[in-house]
């Protein structure tokens, strides 16, 4: 995929995205910690506040996915999707902010009922009950415009960071041949801190999804750019705790639906200017 298409496909995307950062999800950042906390506390009403939640574990420093919009209130694609599916369901939809490298013990825990934040399904087939993908994305590296890094092999030597616990980092270990040639690959717990870092000259290139990538770069206005080589294709599905088939179905069901009679296909015009999904196609 080279960069000219890639960037032109986030920049439509950010000019919507610059209307929709205040588009409400019904729950405001506070607001979310606080029902989801109250839930929790109310003695004999667990069992109906599980029936009657959905969930939902997410990053809330990764745009367009999900987010804290200009408002004060948790929006992105993601979280606009399992809205949609939580009021099909008849459920009151939770959006729940989580560290990304907690994400396992939130779920295992019952704090959430699933992940669906940009989660990538390669690589992960075995830990979680799973939807079907319902996204393409790609991991690739992002570094200064003039720093003079055009390729993967241009990386030699440099600093590195990516989100702890992310795809991009579980690639780069995979990938022995690659990342050790870098100076120093290193973690970070999001990637507003690793664009900032980027930006004050700390690190050297950011490997992360491509979206996310397009989107930070537009919304910065800085002389960022996305290398023709990517890291590696993966898929986006919904994660849910291992053997619980019967909420994967449910929400599977309604993702369906929104396919078929193109709610999906409306949201993903909204936020990337065309449709992105994947579901039953």
């Amino acid at each position: 995929m080279k960069k000219e298409i890639i960037i032109a496909a986030v920049l439509g995307a950010a000019v919507l995205l610059g209307g929709c950062s205040g588009q409400k999800s019904g729950v405001t950042a506070s607001a979310a910690s606080d029902t989801a906390a109250s839930t929790a506390k109310e003695t004999g009403k667990e069992t109906e506040s599980a029936a009657n939640a959905l969930i939902v574990g997410f990053d809330q420093d990764f745009p367009p996915m999900g987010f804290v919009g200009d408002n004060g209130e948790y929006t992105g694609f993601d979280l606009e999707l399992a809205q949609e599916v939580a009021n099909r369901l008849g459920r009151k939809f939770v959006p729940q902010p989580i560290a990304w490298d907690a994400k396992d013990m939130e779920l295992e825990s019952g704090n959430i009922d699933c992940i669906w934040n940009g989660f990538t399904i390669t690589g992960r087939e075995e830990g979680y009950t799973w939807t079907k993908p319902y996204m393409e994305n790609s991991q690739v590296f992002v570094v200064g415009k003039d720093s003079g890094i055009k390729t993967l092999a241009d990386l030699s030597g440099k600093i590195v960071e990516v989100q702890a616990d992310s795809s991009a980092e579980k690639a780069l270990q995979a990938d022995e041949k690659l990342s050790g040639t870098f100076g120093t690959l290193q973690t970070t717990p999001d990637y507003n801190t690793a664009f900032m870092d980027l930006e004050m000259g700390a690190v050297d290139a950011i490997a992360m999804d491509v979206i996310v990538a397009g989107y930070q770069i537009e919304q910065r206005k800085a002389d960022f750019i996305i290398l023709d080589e990517a890291l590696a294709a993966e898929e986006y599905g919904v994660g849910f705790k291992k053997g619980n088939d019967t909420l994967r179905d449910q929400v599977q069901e309604q993702l369906d639906a929104m396919a078929a009679d193109g709610t999906l296909k409306k949201i993903s015009e909204k936020w990337f200017g065309k449709d992105v999904t994947t579901v039953n196609k």
